[in-house]
C-alpha cells in the first residue's frame, strides 16, 4: 500500500472509535448504561456503513476522474446513482403491494434494480457503437448525462404523482441520504457489494494508467476500449448503487475525496484508488459523526451536510481551474 493508503487507513482506525462514541448523548462505555448493546447494535452498524459508502463513492471517484482525465468528474454523472434512486422511490409505489416478508427489502433491491438498469443501458448505448477510446469516452458521458436527466425527470414525476402524504415525506427524505435507523442488514448489503465493485475497478487501473498517456498510446500498450469501459460500468455501478440502496443519495463524496489523496500519490489512477476508498470512508465518516454532534431538534441529513461542504468545493476546483492551477 502506498503512502496515502497508509495514511488515510491509519486516520480511520483513529475515526472508528471516535465516531462510536460521538452523538447527542456521548457514550461513557464504563458508565452509561446498556453501553455495550447502543454500540455493537446502534454505533457500530452506522460507522461500518459510513465506510462502506464512504468508500464505494470515493473509488468511483478515483476512477471515473482517470477515465474521463478530468478532475471535476463526479460519478453522478454516470447516471447510476440517479437511477437507483428512482429504483429505490419505486418501491415507496411498490412496495406496499408486496408480502410484508418481501416488502422489507424492497427498498434495497429497488434501488440495485434501478442501479443495474443504468449498467445496461450504459453498455448498450456506449459499450458497442465505439471502437476508440476517445469516441468511447464522449458518448459515455453523453449516455450517462441522458440517463441521469431521465431518472431525475421519472423521480420528480413521481415524487409530484405521490400516493399519500407518507410515500411523499419518505422519498424526500430518503433522496437526502442518510445513515439513521441503519442495521446490519443495510451494512451486509453494502459491504459486499462495493468490496467487489472496488476489486473491478481495481482491475481497471492499470489500464486507466494507460489512458493517462493518451488514447493512441493505450492502444498501442494493448487497452481495450470496450473491455475497460465494461469494468468501469460494473465496478461504478456496484459502488455506487451499493451505497445508494442503504443510504440514499449522498453527494460530492467521489468529487471531493481524490483531490485529498491526489497529493500523496504519483497521481496514477492505479494509486488513486484504494486510497481513496479509505479517505472517502473517513470522509462520511466524519460528516456522520458530526450531523449526530449538531445540538439542532431533528438531525441533519447526510446528503445535505456533504452538499454544504461539496458546493464551495466544487466552486474552488473551479476558480483554480480558471485560473490554471488544476
Amino acid at each position: 500500500m502506498n503512502r496515502a493508503g497508509v495514511i488515510f487507513g491509519l486516520l480511520l482506525t483513529v475515526l472508528v472509535p471516535l465516531s462510536l462514541l460521538a452523538g447527542r448523548v456521548w457514550i461513557d462505555p464504563a458508565a452509561t448504561p446498556n453501553a455495550a448493546i447502543i454500540l455493537m447494535e446502534l454505533r457500530l452498524p452506522r460507522a461500518m456503513l459510513a465506510i462502506a459508502v464512504g468508500a464505494g463513492l470515493g473509488a468511483a471517484g478515483a476512477a471515473m476522474q482517470g477515465y474521463l482525465r478530468n478532475p471535476l468528474a463526479d460519478p453522478g454523472l454516470f447516471g447510476i446513482a440517479p437511477m437507483a434512486a428512482l429504483g429505490a422511490v419505486a418501491s415507496f409505489w411498490f412496495g406496499a403491494l408486496l408480502p410484508p416478508a418481501i416488502a422489507a427489502w424492497s427498498l434495497p433491491v429497488f434501488a440495485l434494480v434501478g442501479a443495474a438498469l443504468a449498467m445496461a443501458l450504459l453498455a448498450l448505448i456506449a459499450g458497442r457503437t465505439s471502437s476508440g477510446a476517445g469516441g468511447g469516452i464522449a458518448l459515455f458521458t453523453l449516455a450517462g448525462l441522458m440517463i441521469a436527466s431521465l431518472a431525475g425527470s421519472l423521480t420528480a414525476l413521481a415524487i409530484t404523482l405521490a400516493p399519500n402524504p407518507f410515500a411523499l415525506s419518505e422519498i424526500v427524505l430518503w433522496l437526502n441520504g442518510a445513515l439513521t435507523d441503519r442495521s446490519w442488514r443495510e451494512v451486509a448489503i453494502a459491504a459486499p457489494l462495493t468490496a467487489a465493485g472496488i476489486a473491478v475497478l481495481m482491475l481497471a487501473s492499470r489500464s486507466l494508467d494507460a489512458l493517462t498517456l493518451g488514447e493512441d498510446a493505450a492502444h498501442s500498450l494493448g487497452v481495450n476500449p470496450r473491455q475497460l469501459l465494461g469494468l468501469l460500468v460494473i465496478g461504478v455501478g456496484l459502488t455506487v448503487g451499493a451505497g445508494v440502496a442503504v443510504a440514499g443519495i449522498i453527494g460530492f463524496v467521489g468529487l471531493i475525496v481524490p483531490h485529498l489523496v491526489r497529493p500523496f500519490t504519483d497521481r496514477l489512477p492505479s494509486s488513486l484508488i484504494v486510497p481513496s476508498a479509505l479517505a472517502g470512508g473517513c470522509l462520511v465518516l466524519i460528516a456522520d459523526s458530526a450531523v449526530r454532534v449538531l445540538p439542532l431538534i431533528t438531525e441533519l441529513r447526510l446528503g445535505i451536510a456533504l452538499s454544504l461542504i461539496g458546493a464551495p468545493f466544487f466552486l474552488w476546483l473551479l476558480l483554480r481551474m480558471r485560473s490554471g492551477r488544476l
